[in-house]
């Protein structure tokens, strides 16, 4: 057996691996690529990257798969592990020249059998929107790389909107754009909106709204990836410059930073709740970064080179039952989270957040989440409770309280926004756990149609500049004079205090020295050292895709291939079985 190897034969592809829910089986049938199957030779060429949507269809069989490799970018039926896949059909094809697709993203709001609005982010700058069912090109945005001339590091529409997008590029900057709008024809000038710890905002002056709507500077070096919380509100940056930085993503306000232990970052992921955020990079770690402390919790090493995705899988979670305890939070809360945001990472949060409005509360979670590298090996982690809560007896009760209410503030919080002031962040002394940021106070707007989102962001960029001048800097300044750890106005330590990191710094380099063993980079022995599951070569060529579905697991390297990974139990099914076999929540 191919997976009996037990990780020794290095050069040996494994095709299968088992854990404890059972055996993943790589299905060959269910390979896609480019329809001549000939390996592509990706000297120098763009990362393959993959993007699912659904669109509903009546037959049972909604998925649809884009991909690029080279300069060609594919649009399939998605036939997973059901059936083989047939390249000879391609719904759309296009090959590009002068410049390669580097990334895209479906709008799954919008999405449709007639129609899907997919867009796509080029090396030379430009990002395009493109229906590839309908086989039409709407619109090009930067076209004339007047906006910038970097490469499109990553793009990804706004979760709960029809119309606005953001586009991440090498240059270090991001660009909030509205498809309704026009880039114009020269080049944009900006106002200042918002000026942080190496971070600054910019609104595009013009007399007519025009593209793009906002303009954000982050960090040193490349802006690698970006990636929206669970509903919406919070922004996770990964740089070149090594840092995660997490903002606010409507008030643009800085929530909290991380240091690598050295090198820049290339990936970050949230949990399903929206508490912790994973980062990859060319450390080789996976590092978990807790979201409402601002703390790395622990680290991973598995990975022999950089780390090029990290995910969670929102399917495979243990979940341990325990006596009711209190609950704030009504049914009505869950089910605007349940249709809030992207179709597949929802179903986890829902189905944890209705174990929480039920009889049997659960007490902990643990979270399965997984990694990709160029070392082409997928590893995977899971994350439980003696490292998300360590030796703390007489905490116990508050952070079973915090891993259960994360979609439900405590009770009389009445829903305050703790990104805008650090007195709502958990200290390590708190007793009572804090009111959240991901859903206690998602607005109930924020899912309806794109013209309520478009006017949240227009009242925010408003209220932003309102904010900003009132905003009491000189007693943040003050108070983190006090501290201890004062470093040059270099990234600056992060207390579990979010606040005390929005200081008005311009840009300036950071002396890694400085940072490490501090709270922004604990040393190696400060935090716990994750072992992967499972580490498992199963690759040629670098991997570069990670994806969690329902019944597999998709992967994808720089050769052009993407592989599906069937669950256990899942090989073969027809649809209709796999639903009736399909538990709501799966204890693994």
């Amino acid at each position: 057996m191919a997976a009996e190897g037990g990780g020794k034969e290095m050069n040996e592809i494994k095709t299968q691996f088992t854990t404890r829910e059972g055996l993943y089986k790589l299905l060959s049938h269910s390979e896609y690529s480019r329809p001549n199957r000939v390996p592509f030779n990706s000297q120098g060429s763009n990362p393959v990257r993959v993007s699912f949507v659904n669109v509903n269809d009546q037959s049972g069989n909604g998925d649809r798969l884009c991909f690029n490799v080279g300069r060609e970018l594919y649009f399939y039926i998605y036939k997973g592990v059901r059936k083989a896949a047939d390249l000879s059909k391609p719904i759309d094809k296009r090959i590009y020249k002068g410049t390669q697709p580097t990334c895209h993203d479906f709008n799954h709001l919008t999405a449709t059998a007639e129609s899907v609005s997919l867009l796509v982010g080029f090396s030379a700058g430009q990002v395009q929107l493109i229906d590839p069912i309908k086989k039409e090109t709407s619109k090009l945005f930067n076209e004339e790389r007047l906006i910038d001339k970097s490469r499109v590091t990553c793009v990804k529409w706004v979760p709960g909107s029809e119309s606005l997008f953001l586009v991440a590029h090498s240059s270090g900057n991001m660009y909030l754009y509205n498809v309704e709008h026009n880039c114009g024809t020269t080049a944009p000038h900006y106002q200042l909106l918002k000026q942080g710890e190496s971070f600054a905002v910019h609104t595009c002056k013009s007399k007519s709204t025009r593209n793009p709507l906002l303009k954000w500077t982050v960090g040193e070096g490349a802006l690698n990836e970006f990636a929206f919380s669970p509903d919406g509100k919070f922004l996770a940056c990964v740089s070149q410059d090594g840092f995660l930085r997490v903002f606010n993503f409507d008030s643009v306000e800085l929530h909290g930073t991380m240091k690598s232990y050295f090198g820049g970052l290339l990936c970050a992921c949230w949990s399903p709740d929206g508490k912790y955020i994973v980062t990859g990079g060319e450390d080789d770690l996976v590092t978990i970064w807790s979201f409402v402390d601002c703390r790395v919790i622990a680290r991973g090493h598995g990975h022999k080179s950089w780390v090029s995705v990290v995910a969670f899988d929102p399917y495979t979670t243990s979940v341990e039952e325990s006596d009711p305890m209190e609950f704030s939070g009504s049914d009505e809360d869950f089910q605007d989270l349940l249709h809030f945001g992207r179709d597949r990472a929802n179903s986890t949060q829902s189905r944890l957040s209705k174990r929480n409005s039920t009889d049997s509360r659960p007490v902990s979670v643990t979270y399965r989440f997984g990694s990709v590298g160029q070392d082409t090996q997928l590893c995977l982690w899971d994350l439980t409770e003696d490292i998300l809560f360590p030796h703390q007896p007489l905490s116990r009760a508050r952070t079973h309280t915090n891993v259960m209410n994360a979609t439900s503030p405590p009770a009389g919080s009445g829903g305050a926004n703790p990104g805008s002031n650090g007195n709502s962040i958990s200290t390590p002394g708190n007793s009572v756990p804090p009111p959240l940021p991901r859903s206690n106070s998602l607005p109930h707007s924020a899912v309806s149609n794109s013209g309520s989102k478009s006017s949240v962001m227009d009242g925010a960029i408003a209220s932003g500049v309102s904010k900003f001048a009132t905003l009491s800097l000189h007693d943040r300044k003050e108070r983190h004079h006090e501290k201890d750890h004062k470093r040059n106005h270099s990234m600056g330590h992060i207390s579990s205090k979010s606040s005390d990191k929005l200081n008005l710094v311009t840009k300036t380099k950071t002396d890694p020295a400085k940072t490490l063993g501090t709270p922004l980079c604990p040393r190696m022995e400060d935090v716990p050292l994750l072992e992967p599951l499972i580490c498992k070569k199963i690759a040629h060529e670098r991997l570069t895709v990670l994806i969690f579905l329902e019944d597999c697991i998709v992967t994808a390297c720089q050769e052009g291939f993407i592989c599906t990974w069937a669950r256990p139990g899942k090989v073969g099914l027809l649809p209709s079985q796999n639903q009736a076999n399909s538990p709501s929540g799966t204890v693994v």
